[in-house]
Parts: structure tokens; C-alpha cells; sequence
């Protein structure tokens, strides 16, 4: 039996790519082994966001050649995408996929010899179709990542994935319910849905939209939470959150995207809203849905960031309070407006705004934490750790650790919220 390997970079969509493909593998019967084990073929799927990843694709890609020398490497997903002549001079490589066609990975692998270079990258810009990539088998108890959306059509002036990913392409409402329902059977709890722009699903059907799939979703058996990855705050207009209120499966967990507190600042980032209507929805959401998490990411450093706009995003931050914030520093893609800007800021301003803003985070979240201290609250229990402890989320994405000497993983259950340890806060069974 040949053996495979995969190393996944970036987000959650990939994670979800890799696991269909991983399946693809078995179904060919490969035996599936760790990324640092020997195998015969290693599958590199790989992020293009900043440069760190595009610079951990080649590591690892290096490091695959030297655990077997005879191996054959693939490298797939965004940075493939966007640079796959640069990916193929690589030595080590021998094949090369972009974002469209992964189905047919198994095929082009077993078609070549570990001489053989090819790419199979094509115009993304010129693919209409969500690539449909179901997983059938079961791969865990607890929560379930289901892409149901691919592309975006934003441009963000920083962003690369609008050209790694292509225009917005929606999964067919009948085929993310045929899954869900896979997964309700298989004991899944919690789905969790996930794309590259997951507020623009049915821009291209015409017909449909996220809310019908949050309604469809929500009547099967099963399921007990709908959680959503990373949207757009637009989404969330008064409608729309009146519309998720009246849902209980739905998670008051919202990952907001802002990037930056500053309007001119969002400007230049081709953001397609302001502050003030940010803050109307973060206050909407705090008045429709009891006990909300509202999350988000932001940039530091952006060019033509002066400290002035900085110390804005600071203070809008800082007022709205929001639980947790991923903050990332500002990395230069070729290929987007953004690169050429004037103004680059320089790196150690950006590590300082990061670490200030990281200390916000931190703050603002054990506050958080704090509001729910002697409360009783259901969680969903996914992992068993050391010393006889669980971890498992609420619904509003506190992270949960419970000391029991019963299995408890993949289920959920009401818990009494004791004490804050770190980034956790630990529980007892109530």
C-alpha cells in the first residue's frame, strides 16, 4: 500500500479541502500518515495570505524531498494559484494544482514518476462552477467544517485570494443539506460553514442566499449548532439579524472582519463599509442576541498608516470592546494595489502596533470571560487533554476546560463556570 501525506497552511476552507482530498487518497487506498512520517507522495496544500506561508510551503516542500528522496511532491491551493511557474523551479516539485480541479489529484499522481514536472494551473478568473468536493467518511463526533461557498469578488486592495480563488461560485443549497445530514447521522453536532466570502453565497444562483441555508440547515435533525466562519459585517443588516435571532441554533458567536478602526484607513483598503456602520451592527447584535461573542481581525500597519490613524483604530477598539481580535501585521502581495502603494510602514512599528493591540485583545477578553464566571452554560466537548481534562466550546466560543473521569467527548453538556485559566476558563460537570 502506497503511502500518502498532507501539510495544510491557512484556513478553514483548506482544512476542509484536504480532508476531501485525503479521502480521495483512501478511496484509492493509500494509507494516510503524519506529515513528518516517510511516504511516497506528500501533498503540500498551501496559503498565500502573507509571506510567512508562502515561505512555510517551501520549507516544508524541501523537508518532504529529505524524508524520502523518491517521493513525489505536489503542491496545490493559493499560492500554487498565484505563482506556479515559481512553485514548478522549484527542484523538489513534481506537480502542481491550483484551486480548481483537486478531484482529480489521485489520477495526475499516479500518471507521473518522481522525474516528471507538470502543472495543471489554469485561469481561475475563468471558472464558473463550485468545485463540488462532498467528504463522506466520518472525521470525529463533534464539529464538522462544511465549505459551502468559493471565490470572492471584494478586491480588498491588500488581498491576494480574489485572484488565488476566482469569482464567487455557491454550492447547491440540495447538496449542503445531502451532507449535513451525512454528518447529523454520523453524531456531528455542531456545523460550522465556511468559504472564501461566505456572505456573497448565491450571488451567482440568483435564487438563494446565506439566510436559506442558515433556515435548511436548521431544521435537520441533529444538528443542535450553526456556527458561521468569517463574514463580511455587512451581511448582518437589521433584517438579517432579526432573521438569526429567532434561530436558537445559531451560535452568538460573530467573526466580524474589520481590519481597521480608521475610515481613511479602510479606504485605501477598498473596505466596503465605515466605522459607524460597524459599530450600528456590533450594537444591533448586543441588543437582538443574549450573550453574543463578537470577534474580528485587524491590520496594523497598513501603508500610509501614520500613528495617527493607528491610535484611531486604537480608541475605536477600545470603546467597542469587542471579545477577541487577530491581528495581523501587514504583508506585501505582488500583484495588488496595495503593494505599490507609498508609505510602507516599517517592520518594527509594525510589531509594536501589533503587540499593543494584542494586549487590547487579551484584555477585552478575559473581560469577557469574566461576565460569565458562576454562570451555567452548555459546551460542547471536543477534545481529551492530559490529566484527565476536556476542552469544549460554548456556543459563544469560550474555550472550556472540565476535570472528569467519564468520557465526555462529542457531547454537550451543562457546565458551572468556575475560574479563568489563561486563554480558558475552567469548569465542573453541573
Amino acid at each position: 500500500m502506497n503511502k500518502v501525506a498532507f501539510y495544510t497552511l491557512g484556513c478553514k476552507v483548506n482544512q476542509y479541502e484536504t480532508e476531501a482530498m485525503t479521502e480521495l487518497f483512501k478511496k484509492a487506498s493509500y494509507e494516510v500518515v503524519d506529515h513528518e512520517e516517510y511516504a511516497d507522495v506528500y501533498v503540500i496544500n498551501t496559503c498565500t495570505v502573507t509571506n510567512m506561508s508562502d515561505r512555510k510551503s517551501r520549507q516544508f516542500i524541501r523537508r518532504s524531498k529529505k524524508i524520502n528522496p523518491n517521493s513525489i511532491i505536489a503542491v496545490v491551493g493559493c499560492y500554487s494559484q498565484v505563482a506556479p511557474e515559481e512553485i514548478l523551479d522549484i527542484e523538489e516539485v513534481n506537480v502542481v494544482m491550483g484551486t480548481n480541479d483537486r478531484k482529480k489529484i489521485v489520477e495526475i499522481i499516479e500518471g507521473i514518476n518522481k522525474q516528471d514536472k507538470i502543472s495543471t494551473v489554469d485561469d481561475i478568473m475563468k471558472v464558473r462552477e463550485f468545485e463540488e468536493m462532498q467528504i463522506k467518511e466520518v472525521r470525529g463526533k463533534t464539529r464538522a467544517f462544511l465549505k459551502i461557498q468559493e471565490g470572492c469578488d471584494r478586491f480588498c486592495s491588500y488581498c491576494i485570494i480574489p485572484y488565488a480563488r476566482g469569482p464567487v461560485r455557491s454550492r447547491l443549497l440540495d447538496n449542503i443539506s445531502s451532507e449535513v445530514k451525512d454528518l447529523a447521522s454520523n453524531g456531528f453536532k455542531e456545523i460550522v460553514l465556511t468559504g472564501i466570502h461566505v456572505a456573497s453565497y448565491g450571488k451567482d444562483l440568483g435564487d438563494v442566499t446565506i439566510l436559506d441555508v442558515l433556515k435548511e440547515i436548521h431544521k435537520i435533525d441533529g444538528i443542535e449548532r450553526i456556527r458561521l466562519s468569517s463574514v463580511e459585517p455587512l451581511l448582518m443588516s437589521d433584517e438579517f439579524i432579526d432573521e438569526i435571532a429567532s434561530m436558537e441554533k445559531i451560535c452568538p458567536h460573530f467573526h466580524l472582519s474589520l481590519q481597521s478602526g480608521c475610515d481613511e484607513t479602510l479606504k485605501r483598503m477598498n473596505r466596503k463599509y465605515n466605522t459607524n456602520q460597524y459599530r450600528s451592527i456590533v450594537k444591533n447584535l448586543r441588543e437582538k442576541i443574549k450573550h453574543v461573542a463578537i470577534t474580528t481581525d485587524v491590520i496594523v500597519g497598513f501603508p500610509g498608516e501614520g500613528d495617527d490613524e493607528f491610535e484611531t483604530t486604537y480608541e475605536f477598539l477600545k470603546e467597542i470592546e469587542l471579545s477577541q481580535m487577530h491581528v495581523f501585521k501587514y504583508s506585501p502581495r505582488k500583484g495588488t494595489p496595495a503593494a505599490s502603494m507609498k508609505d510602507q510602514i516599517d517592520p518594527k512599528v509594525k510589531q509594536t502596533r501589533s503587540e499593543k493591540l494584542m494586549n487590547l485583545s487579551n484584555e477585552n477578553n478575559k473581560k469577557f470571560m469574566e461576565r460569565f464566571l458562576n454562570d451555567t452554560v452548555t459546551v460542547l466537548f471536543e477534545t481529551k487533554l492530559q490529566n484527565g481534562y476536556y476542552e469544549g466550546l460554548t456556543s459563544n466560543y469560550i474555550r472550556v476546560l472540565v476535570k472528569t473521569d467519564d468520557n465526555i467527548e462529542g457531547k454537550i453538556l451543562n457546565v458551572n463556570l468556575i475560574s479563568i485559566k489563561d486563554v480558558f476558563i475552567e469548569g465542573i460537570l453541573a
